[in-house]
């Protein structure tokens, strides 16, 4: 998951109210983009039924209805990332909370009632669901899971126990409701270096309990070449966050270069292990400069920032055409897709990672349609 910085909300403000007085002077002169029309191939037919994973990461909300599904079926979406969060002290705390309800700092969505019904919603429509739980840190340390380092082994026991009923408990709802998939961690870099012992006897739990398919989330930086223990899992995943450019606005025959190298990584893991290859998350901004951090949000103080949909349109082609016709690369999810996203909501969506109503949405279709 992208990492989110702190701000100081009081320079926010008055950047926020400029910003908006510049939007709307910019809104009343300037007619709105339309949203890209799909060509007659694009508009024609379901996708093909071949297993692979057509995906985006759902962003949890206050409900989930079958019109919230309705976008996801026309851009050929066959699955869905849902998000639960555990919760952590700090990053060397060696205790992950569980909340399987809604509480005043929690989405429906995330709670085990609202992703039972999403899940269900979407599989009336056609789409699966993989149940990816994350974690996020508390007590100033930031949001990124990577961070997550005991300092004593006896502590990195009692992490892996308290982690241990975090995952079971999710494995137990994917079982129930009929998930299609689940990701057993995701980014958790410092837990998984030293520790396959532990991984492996915890996947062997999470087997007794669901019977679907597993994977881990990687991070893209190294984690995924570290990792000793895919062949225990079903697929390897990858938090696919690649940087591929140095300069702003690259052009696609650029991106394309640019990929060889992490091709080359990935496909050496894949041969080692023979196992096939999901991306649980890739994304990229709408801003110029979203293929050299594509990990990094959009910066909530540049609310003047001119949008750039031809470089993350060029970034989802540049993706696609490497990896889409190999065999072995069985799909991905794109970060991320808000329901009910309107085509003219804020500026803050417009720079985010969606491609929804954005030329990015229609490379993104016309590849899930082959």
């Amino acid at each position: 998951m992208p990492f989110l910085s702190a701000r100081r909300w009081l320079l926010l403000a008055l950047l926020l109210s400029v910003g908006i007085a510049v939007w709307q002077r910019q809104a009343a002169q300037t007619p709105p983009a339309p949203r890209p029309q799909l060509s007659a191939a694009t508009a024609a037919g379901p996708p093909p039924a071949d297993g692979r994973l057509r995906g985006v990461s759902w962003v949890a909300g206050d409900s989930a209805s079958s019109s919230d599904m309705e976008p996801l079926v026309q851009a050929r979406v066959t699955w869905i990332a849902q998000t639960p969060f555990g919760w952590q002290a700090g990053a060397a705390v060696p205790e992950v909370r569980l909340h399987t309800g809604r509480g005043s700092r929690h989405y429906w969505g995330e709670s085990d009632a609202g992703l039972v019904q999403t899940a269900k919603q979407a599989r009336q429509r056609g789409i699966q669901t993989l149940l990816k739980p994350h974690l996020w840190l508390r007590g100033g340390t930031g949001s990124w899971p990577g961070d997550i380092n005991m300092t004593t082994e006896a502590d990195w026991q009692q992490w892996f126990a308290s982690y241990s009923v975090f995952i079971l408990h999710y494995a137990q709802l994917a079982e129930a409701h009929r998930m299609a998939a689940l990701c057993i961690g995701t980014e958790l870099q410092h837990a998984t270096a030293g520790h396959e012992a532990e991984w492996r006897a915890l996947i062997a739990r999470v087997r007794q309990v669901y019977h679907g398919p597993l994977t881990y989330a990687a991070n893209w930086s190294g984690e995924f070449e570290q990792i000793q223990f895919w062949d225990a899992l079903d697929f390897i995943g990858i938090q696919a966050y690649f940087p591929l450019s140095k300069t702003a606005s690259p052009d696609k025959a650029a991106l394309l270069k640019a990929w060889q190298e992490p091709f080359r990584r990935i496909r050496a893991v894949q041969k080692r292990y023979k196992k096939p290859v999901v991306f649980t998350e890739i994304g990229y901004k709408t801003t110029p400069d979203a293929a050299i951090e594509p990990w990094a949000w959009p910066d909530r103080m540049a609310v003047l920032t001119t949008a750039d949909e031809a470089t993350q349109a060029a970034c989802y082609a540049a993706m696609f055409e490497t990896f889409w016709p190999e065999k072995w690369f069985r799909g991905l999810f794109v970060w991320k897709w808000y329901p009910g996203l309107a085509p003219d909501r804020s500026a803050r969506r417009h720079l985010d990672f969606t491609p929804q109503h954005k030329p990015a949405e229609q490379v993104m279709t016309e590849w899930f349609g082959r």
